[in-house]
């Protein structure tokens, strides 16, 4: 299961070299999403017999579903993975997850295109 916990990170640089970096890295772009692939199937298999990642309801399903909901912008195939598919529409229909998920829908823009929010999340460095 530790596998799992990694989704996020992975995910992160999917979307990264998907979506936002300025010059297009083929290696990049398949490295990561093969490897969300990869980790969508370790995903897929422990949810063959439960209904959370854990066996019930944790801070593993918390963390694990923000990044798993983006499969599209991940290129992936959700029917390659009904296990995954199944939580994921389990997942939508908890009511906290729906309000969580409503907070601030009215401020959220498309991020791909959003070039000034880019320039100020992605060009962080310590100060």
């Amino acid at each position: 299961m530790w596998q799992i916990g990694g989704v996020g990170r992975i995910a992160g640089q999917a979307h990264h070299f998907l979506l936002y970096a300025p010059e297009r890295i083929p290696y990049a772009m398949d490295r990561y999403r093969n490897e969300v692939n990869r980790l969508y199937g370790v995903l897929d298999r422990r949810l063959e017999s439960r209904d959370q990642v854990a066996g019930f309801y944790s801070i593993a399903d918390m963390a694990i579903w923000p990044w798993a909901q983006g499969w599209e912008r991940q290129k992936q195939d959700i029917s390659r993975f009904p296990n995954r598919k199944a939580w994921l529409d389990r997942m939508w229909e908890r009511p906290a997850v729906r309000a969580g998920r409503a907070l601030g829908a009215e401020r959220r823009s498309d991020f791909a295109k959003g070039k000034a929010a880019q320039t100020v999340l992605l060009g962080q460095k310590a100060r």
